[in-house]
C-alpha cells in the first residue's frame, strides 16, 4: 500500500478518495510521499514527481482520480516524471445495458465505477427499459431484476463521490415490449413494443416512468430513448387516426414528453435515428440520401440529439453524419460502442477501429459529449467487465489527442492486473480462421458453435474446412496459462477458458458425424459418440462457470434464459448420444438428420466476406420455430 500525504485543499475529492483508496492501492498518511494537489480552470492536466515530492493539477473530480491513478503508475515505473494530458471532451462516459436480462447488481456496478474512476470517465447511464421500480405499476419490471429506488440512490451516491454523473436512460416510445405485454398496458399500446401516441393515459403512464426513473439521481439530465420505433403509427394508432405522416407523429409525441421533462426540471436527450429512418426510402439510419425536411427540423422540440454509430471504420462517414446532425440545430452527443453484444465474447477489433474513427471525427467536429455503449443483445451473455480494453481506449482518446497503443497496454495492465495481450485473447473466440482481421464484419463464431445443434448443424457448411476445432484447441491452452491475478476478473477468464475447451471438441462435431455417417465409418462414429458423451459433462461445467460469473456481477434474474440454453445444449447432446448409439446398435437403419445435405447458413443479416455469421439464439439452434404461433 503506497502512503501519500496529499496537501492543499482536498475536500472536493476526500469522499471519493476514501471510497477508492484500497482499489488504487494507496493510503493517506502524514508521513507519506508529499503530493501537492491543485484544481485548475483549464483543460490541461499535469502530474509530476521530482524524486521527493509530487504534483497533480486537475480540473474535475473525475480527472483527479485518473491523474492520481496515472501518478501511482508512473511512480512505480520511474524515479521522476513530468507529464500532462488535455481533456478532449466535457463529458465522456459509459452506457450499461440493464435491459437484456443481465442487470448489474449494486456491487457489480460499483466495480465498474471503480474502473471508470481509474480511467477518468465522468458519466454513466443505466439503460433500463423496464428494469427500474415504478410503484404505480407492479408488473413493470416484474421478475426482471428491476432496480429499487434505494439501489439507484446508493449507486448514484457512490458514483458522485468519484466525480461520475449517473444519468437515467429509459424508453418513452418503443423498445417497451416487456413492459407492455401485461393487461395493465393494453389500452396504451400502438404495437407490441410501442406506446399509443396521443392518448392521455399514455402520458400519465410516461409521466410516472420519467418521475420514477429520474428522482433517485442528482443529475437533471435524462435519456428518453425513442430509437428503433419502426412500427410507430402502424397499429392501434392507425386504426384510431388513419395513416398519418410519421414525422408529425414523432414531433407531436416528443413535444408531450418534453412537457413532462420540463415539469420535473429535466434536460432530455434522445436517440436520433428515427428522424433519419423516416427520411430514408429504405428506413436505413445510415442512408446517405436520407432527408429530414426543414419544417420537421423546425418543429422538433428542445432536446439533445444522440448520434449512435459503432459500425463504421471510416472517419469520413462520421463526418458526414455529424454534419447532418448539426444541421438540426440541436446539441449533438455521440454514442460509440464497445462490442459486448457480438455474442458470448467481446469484439475488440471492431470496437477499436470504430472508436478511433468516431472519436477522431468528434474532436474535429466540435462534439463535446461522448459515451460508449455496452449493449447486451440477445440475453446479455457477455460479462460487462470484458469491455475494459475498449473502455481504456475510449478514455485515453478522451484525454489525449492520439494514443500510443504500447503505452496504453502498459497502463491497462496497471489498471487491471492483466497484460493487455491476454485480454486480447478473447478476440480469438470469434476471430477464427475464415474471419477477417479485427472481425470487422462481426462474426459471432463462438456463440454459433456453442449453441448450434450437433445433429442439425445449421452452420456446419459455413465453417467447414477452416480448421476451427484446431484453433480452439490452441486457444484453450493459451487461456489456461494466463498470468493475470485480479480477483475482480478471474471468473471471466475461467469462463472463457472453458468456452474454448468446449469448442475445441464441439466446434466440428456435426461435420465429423456427417462425414462418418456418409462413409459408414463406424469407428469414427464411435469416436464422435465418445466426444458427445464427454461434451455433456463439459457443457455442464461451462454452465456452472458462466453461472458463477453471472451471479458475481449481475442480479440472478435473467440467468434462467441463459441456463435454459445450456439445458437445451446438454439435452441435444444427450439425444445425439441416444440416436447414434441406436444406429450403431442396429436399432435404426438410418439417421434422418444426417441424411440431409447441409447448406450454407442464410438469414436476413448481410454477412459479407470474412465472417461465419451472426444472429439471435433462435436462429442458431433450429430451422424451425422456437416459440410462437
Amino acid at each position: 500500500m503506497l502512503a501519500l500525504n496529499l496537501t492543499n485543499d482536498v475536500s472536493e475529492v476526500k469522499d471519493g478518495l476514501n471510497t477508492i483508496a484500497a482499489f488504487l492501492g494507496v493510503k493517506q498518511d502524514p508521513n507519506g510521499i508529499p503530493l501537492e494537489v491543485n484544481r485548475v480552470d483549464g483543460h490541461t492536466l499535469r502530474y509530476q514527481f521530482d524524486g521527493e515530492k509530487g504534483l497533480i493539477e486537475f480540473h474535475s473530480k473525475s480527472s483527479f482520480f485518473r491523474l492520481l491513478n496515472l501518478w501511482i503508475y508512473q511512480y512505480q515505473q520511474s524515479g521522476s516524471f513530468s507529464l500532462e494530458e488535455e481533456e478532449q471532451f466535457e463529458k465522456t462516459g459509459v452506457m450499461v445495458d440493464s435491459s437484456r436480462n443481465a442487470v448489474l447488481n449494486t456491487d457489480g456496478m460499483k466495480t465498474l465505477i471503480n474502473y471508470m474512476a481509474k480511467l477518468g470517465l465522468n458519466q454513466v447511464m443505466l439503460y433500463t427499459e423496464d428494469t427500474y421500480e415504478v410503484k404505480e405499476y407492479p408488473y413493470f419490471g416484474y421478475l426482471r431484476g428491476r432496480y429499487t429506488e434505494e439501489e439507484l440512490r446508493e449507486m448514484d451516491d457512490y458514483a458522485f463521490a468519484l466525480g461520475i454523473e449517473m444519468v437515467p436512460c429509459i424508453q418513452t416510445l418503443g423498445h417497451l415490449q416487456l413492459a407492455l405485454k401485461y393487461q395493465y398496458a393494453s389500452h396504451i399500446k400502438d404495437t407490441s413494443d410501442i406506446v399509443l401516441v396521443g392518448q392521455a393515459e399514455t402520458y400519465e403512464f410516461l409521466d410516472n416512468l420519467i418521475r420514477s426513473a429520474s428522482q433517485p439521481f442528482r443529475s437533471n439530465r435524462i435519456h428518453i430513448g425513442m430509437d428503433e420505433a419502426f412500427g410507430l403509427g402502424t397499429g392501434m394508432y392507425q386504426i384510431k387516426n388513419g395513416i398519418r405522416n410519421r414525422f408529425e407523429i414523432m414531433n407531436e409525441h416528443l413535444a408531450e414528453i418534453v412537457k413532462i421533462t420540463d415539469k420535473y426540471g429535466l434536460e432530455p436527450m434522445m436517440w436520433s435515428d428515427m428522424y433519419y429512418r423516416f427520411g430514408s426510402k429504405t428506413g436505413d439510419y445510415y442512408d446517405l440520401e436520407s432527408k429530414v425536411p426543414q419544417e420537421v427540423i423546425d418543429n422538433i422540440p428542445e432536446v439533445d440529439m444522440v448520434f449512435w454509430d459503432y459500425y463504421h471504420e471510416d472517419e469520413a462517414m462520421y463526418d458526414i453524419y455529424l454534419a447532418k446532425h448539426q444541421a438540426m440545430n440541436k446539441k449533438v452527443i455521440f454514442a460509440g460502442g464497445v462490442w459486448t453484444w457480438n455474442g458470448i465474447a467481446p469484439n475488440y477489433g471492431k470496437s477499436f477501429e470504430t472508436t478511433k474513427a468516431g472519436l477522431a471525427s468528434c474532436k474535429r467536429n466540435g462534439v463535446k459529449e461522448v459515451f460508449a455503449t455496452l449493449w447486451g443483445d440477445d440475453g446479455g451473455e457477455t460479462p460487462v467487465l470484458s469491455a475494459l480494453p475498449g473502455l481504456q481506449l475510449f478514455a485515453d482518446l478522451s484525454y489525449r489527442k492520439e494514443v500510443d497503443e504500447a503505452v496504453m497496454a502498459q497502463e491497462f495492465e496497471h489498471n487491471t492486473g492483466y497484460p493487455f495481450k491476454e485480454f486480447l485473447l478473447l478476440n480469438d473466440l470469434d476471430e477464427t480462421p475464415g474471419v477477417m482481421a479485427n472481425n470487422i464484419n462481426v462474426s459471432a463464431t463462438s456463440k454459433i458453435l456453442l449453441w448450434q445443434d450437433p445433429l442439425l448443424g445449421l452452420f456446419d457448411q459455413t465453417i467447414a474446412g477452416h480448421g476451427v476445432e484446431n484453433h480452439y484447441q490452441k486457444l484453450a491452452k493459451k487461456l489456461k496459462v494466463i498470468t493475470g491475478s485480479n480477483s475482480d476478473l478471474t471468473l471471466i477468464f475461467d469462463f472463457y477458458q472453458q468456452v474454448a475447451e468446449v469448442l475445441s471438441l464441439k466446434a466440428e462435431i456435426g461435420i465429423q458425424l456427417k462425414e462418418a455417417y456418409d462413409k459408414n465409418d463406424q469407428n469414427l462414429l464411435r469416436d464422435k459418440l465418445a466426444d458427445a458423451k464427454k461434451l455433456k459433462t463439459l457443457l455442464n461445467e461451462l454452465r456452472k462457470a458462466h453461472r458463477a460469473v453471472w451471479m458475481a456481477y449481475n442480479k440472478p434474474f435473467g440467468w434462467e434464459v441463459v441456463e435454459i440454453r445450456y439445458g437445451g445444449a446438454i439435452a441435444r447432446m444427450d439425444t445425439t448420444v441416444y440416436r447414434v448409439e441406436a444406429y450403431l446398435d442396429g436399432e435404426l437403419t438410418k439417421l434422418a438428420e444426417l441424411e440431409e445435405t447441409k447448406l450454407p447458413f442464410s438469414n436476413p443479416y448481410h454477412l459479407g466476406e470474412g465472417t461465419h455469421g451472426r444472429g439471435l439464439y433462435q436462429d442458431m439452434v433450429t430451422a424451425g420455430k422456437l416459440s410462437g404461433v
